[in-house]
């Protein structure tokens, strides 16, 4: 939301360049990995692939989303034209240790488990989150992301994209309870409700990559949020990461 101009072009320009120099190169596959947020803001739930062109994405992220879309055009373009084999995978939202933790550029469950603990450290008593809960999102453990990756450059040879998800969509509010519990924080919750939710709901069809590659997720989302949150604890704790930007 602070450089769509910058996010757009920089994208751009990667899909562009690489694809491009895929083509040129003796490449065996090329595997692409888009984003979720290039689905139209108004669709059925779970997104389903054949409706990844049916609108208009969510404005919030409509430049990012536009130019990772276009990536998956080029693929197909370049595919009819000069047959190369590139597939296109669209994982649902990652989470996991090694995450982008900053508060400026961190993501949702990275975001909440810094503030929460943060919030214990520093003797607060309250954490203000912002919209009001009830969007809903699906996350993704990144270690199944990985194995999901590996599975479709092995198995998959299609140009139609293909979701990567673990099939379980939780609200906002529920995402933020849990954590809390996890992170054994004990204060306030406020909700921020003059900042935006962004897409009310994003949840993802994962049959076809069962179909296709044999893939499913097996981290259970409790479990994954355990092992991120102790990850975050023993860097801070041993001052392996700071957190100072």
């Amino acid at each position: 939301m602070q450089h769509p101009g910058r996010l757009f072009f920089d994208n751009v320009m990667i899909n562009t360049n690489v694809i491009e120099a895929v083509s040129l190169s003796d490449v065996e596959k090329f595997v692409n990995i888009g984003c979720i947020c290039a689905y139209p803001k108004v669709i059925p739930v779970p997104f389903k692939e054949e409706d990844f062109f049916k609108g208009m994405i969510e404005p919030t992220n409509a430049p990012y989303g536009f130019a990772k879309k276009m990536a998956l055009v080029q693929t197909q373009a370049y595919r009819k034209e000069y047959g190369m084999n590139a597939i296109y995978l669209l994982p649902s939202n990652l989470y996991g240790p090694n995450d982008d933790f900053k508060p400026e550029s961190s993501h949702v469950i990275p975001g909440l488990i810094r503030r929460f603990e943060e919030a214990k450290v520093n003797g607060g008593r309250d954490v203000v989150i912002w919209g009001t809960g009830k969007a809903s999102r699906e996350f993704l453990y990144v270690e199944d992301c990985a194995e999901a990756i590996l599975l479709a450059s092995e198995k998959y040879d299609e140009p139609a994209p293909i979701n990567i998800g673990s099939g379980q969509e939780i609200t906002i509010k529920e995402l933020v309870n849990l954590i809390a519990e996890l992170t054994k924080f004990d204060g306030k919750i406020f909700w921020d409700k003059s900042k935006p939710d962004g897409q009310l709901k994003r949840a993802l069809d994962t049959s076809k990559a069962k179909v296709e590659f044999g893939f499913e997720a097996k981290t259970k989302f409790r479990e994954g949020l355990q092992k991120t949150i102790k990850w975050y604890e023993e860097k801070y704790e041993n001052n392996v990461c700071k957190f100072v930007y």
